[in-house]
């Protein structure tokens, strides 16, 4: 490996997931052996997937990340939302690599300036990536299902139309077959369970439709809430540009079927997008 000078440490190791490299290689072997199925598909663009806890959302998580598993994948784009700090934009870790106790993943340079190169509302920095949690979650899963890759952690301060729409144009221009993209988000924050189920469902239905358009206005006027819509969205219509528009849920959940309470859930989802 390189030589590494700006590395971004775990920030949350040990509260989202175990701070020990085998207890945590150990847990996501675990929650990959439960989720596991016989599906599987060709042309995976990009997956879906919540970054809660472990405990909370793990075995949802692990329906998307079974999928890439025995996949040739180079480098792994992971957009998540900003939960801790607010800045204007997007920002693309500026740094050398992610950390996590599984070891040091390298971030991918030469993909980073094609995406943040002439783009005035996507930039290089650290804003975001200080102690944000929904990039750090997915990489563990990632390091287990992959042998060799780089990773481009992205974190969108604001996720209105334009900052969608710039996002998915630049995606659309570097995504080949050898890049897979991972939308980070969980979805409705702490209704009841059924009205946490009829939220979810809309975005659930949406996905399954590839209706990227409606599923943006359903976010804009909302029908429905995921603190990571922008991520999907921009994920979904950078596809569809592709000519890869086709769908598939794999797992819906809430907080509730772990903690067995009801009546303030967290909406999990898993899905994946894909082509011909």
């Amino acid at each position: 490996m390189k030589n590494m000078n700006k590395i971004r440490h775990p920030a949350v190791a040990g509260l989202f997931y175990p701070a020990s490299k085998s207890k945590l290689e150990d847990e996501i072997k675990t929650l990959l052996s439960i989720s596991d199925s016989e599906k599987s598909f060709n042309n995976i663009f990009g997956i879906v997937v919540p970054h809660a806890g472990y405990i909370y959302s793990g075995r949802t998580a692990s329906y998307g990340f079974n999928l890439l598993k025995n996949k040739y994948i180079e480098t792994v784009i992971i957009i998540s939302p900003s939960h801790r700090e607010y800045f204007p934009g997007i920002s693309v870790y500026e740094g050398d690599g992610y950390e996590t106790p599984l070891g040091v993943v390298e971030v991918n340079k030469e993909l980073i300036n094609k995406l943040t190169g002439e783009s005035r509302v996507i930039f290089k920095g650290i804003e975001g990536h200080r102690q944000e949690h929904g990039i750090e979650v997915q990489i563990p899963f990632l390091q287990v299902v992959l042998k060799d890759f780089k990773i481009v952690p992205i974190v969108m301060g604001e996720q209105g139309d334009l900052y969608i729409d710039e996002l998915a144009e630049k995606l659309y221009h570097v995504v080949d077959d050898k890049t897979v993209i991972v939308a980070s988000s969980d979805l409705s924050h702490y209704y009841m369970s059924d009205v946490a189920d009829k939220l979810d469902s809309i975005i659930e239905k949406r996905i399954l439709d590839f209706d990227y358009e409606n599923l943006q206005k359903d976010f804009k006027i909302g029908n429905c809430e995921a603190c990571g819509g922008g991520t999907i969205v921009s994920m979904m219509k950078a596809a569809a540009k592709l000519n890869r528009k086709k769908s598939e849920i794999l797992y819906r959940c809430n907080s509730g079927d772990t903690t067995g309470d009801y009546r303030e859930v967290v909406g999990y989802l898993s899905a994946v997008i894909y082509g011909e």
